[in-house]
C-alpha cells in the first residue's frame, strides 16, 4: 500500500467510549489532510476476553459516527503466525528467554528485591528466569508447564544499537501542524518486556509493530496513554528490521474527576449514548471535534 496510511485499533473486549471516538477521528483528520489510508484493525489477542458482540458494536458505533475505513477489517486472531514467525526470529538472536514464573512469584521477587516500576505502574520484571540453565528449562518445558518469552533487554539494546543503553533509539513525535521533532526513548526503563504471552504466541508490543509494517502504516496516531510504550515499539523495530512510522500521541478525554475514561463505564461508551438518542452532533460537541 503506497502513500500515507493510518489506522485505528480498537481491542473488542468492552464497549467503544467517547475517547475511542476522539482517537478515530483524530486519526481520519490526518489521513484525510495527507490523502491517505485508513484502515481499522481488531486487536482481539487477547482471546479469552474478546466477545464478536463487540467487533459487531464497535463497527456500527464507528459508523454512527461518521468514521470509514478503506480495504478489508485486520483481526489479530487471524494472524498468529505472522507473530510467531517474528517471535523466532527473535529467538534466533538470542534475544528471548522463557519465562514460567507466576504474577505472584514475579511480585514477591520484585518486592523482595527492591525492584523499580514500569511506565505502566506495574513491577519491573526482577529476572527470574533470566540466564537459567538449559536443563532447569528443558524440565519445566516437558512437563507442559505454560511459560511466557520474555526479552532479555540488555542483550536487545546492545543488538538494536551496538551500543548499549538507549543511545540511538528514537522516534518522530510529529506536533500540531507541520512541526515535530525527534525524542530520544529509553527501553530499558520497561525490562525484560513479554514478546510471547503465555496463552497467544504473542503480546500487544510485538503484534502492533508486525501488523503496522505488515499494513505499511506510516503514521501512528493514539493518546498520551501509549506514549511511553513507543520505546518498546521503536526497539522491536529495530531489531525485526521494520520500518518506523511517525507518531503523533494527542490528549485523553477525561471524566469529571480528570480520570481516563474506561470501558467499564457504560455513561461513556458510544454504544449506551447511542441508545439514548445522542447524535453524531453531541458527540462531536463532547470531545471537541465539532465543526
Amino acid at each position: 500500500m503506497s502513500g500515507p496510511v493510518l489506522r485505528f485499533a480498537p481491542s473488542p473486549n468492552g464497549y467503544l467510549h467517547l475517547g475511542h471516538a476522539a482517537s478515530a477521528l483524530q486519526n481520519q483528520r490526518v489521513a484525510k489532510e495527507l490523502g491517505g489510508k485508513m484502515l481499522l484493525r481488531i486487536e482481539d489477542i487477547d482471546v479469552g476476553r474478546t466477545r464478536e458482540e463487540f467487533v459487531d458494536v464497535i463497527k456500527q458505533d464507528l459508523e454512527w459516527i461518521g468514521f470509514e475505513w478503506d480495504g478489508e477489517v485486520r483481526r489479530q486472531s487471524e494472524h498468529f503466525a505472522d507473530y510467531q514467525r517474528a517471535a523466532e526470529e527473535l529467538v534466533g538472536q538470542g534475544l528471548l528467554y522463557p519465562c514460567f514464573a507466576t504474577r505472584a512469584e514475579i511480585e514477591a521477587a520484585a518486592r523482595e528485591t527492591g525492584a523499580a516500576r514500569d511506565p505502566d505502574g506495574g513491577w519491573i520484571y526482577p529476572g527470574i528466569w533470566r540466564g537459567k540453565s538449559e536443563a532447569e528449562v528443558k524440565a519445566r518445558r516437558e512437563s507442559g508447564e505454560p511459560f511466557a518469552m520474555r526479552l532479555d533487554m540488555e542483550k536487545a539494546l546492545l543488538a538494536a544499537t551496538g551500543l548499549g543503553g538507549n543511545q540511538g533509539l528514537s522516534y518522530f513525535e510529529k506536533g500540531e501542524g507541520r512541526g515535530g521533532a525527534r525524542l530520544a526513548v529509553d527501553p530499558a526503563l520497561w525490562g525484560d518486556v513479554i514478546v510471547q504471552r503465555k496463552d497467544v504466541p504473542t503480546s500487544y508490543h510485538l503484534s502492533v509493530v508486525v501488523d503496522d509494517a505488515l499494513q505499511g502504516v506510516t503514521h501512528v496516531v493514539r493518546g498520551l496513554d501509549l506514549q511511553a510504550a513507543t520505546a518498546i515499539h521503536r526497539l522491536l523495530q529495530e531489531l525485526l528490521g521494520l520500518p518506523e512510522p511517525q507518531y503523533f500521541h494527542h490528549e485523553l478525554i477525561r471524566d469529571a474527576e480528570g480520570r481516563k475514561l474506561s470501558k467499564s463505564d457504560a455513561s461513556t461508551s458510544l454504544h449506551s449514548l447511542r441508545q439514548a438518542g445522542w447524535s453524531r452532533r453531541d458527540v462531536l460537541e463532547k470531545i471537541g471535534l465539532a465543526d
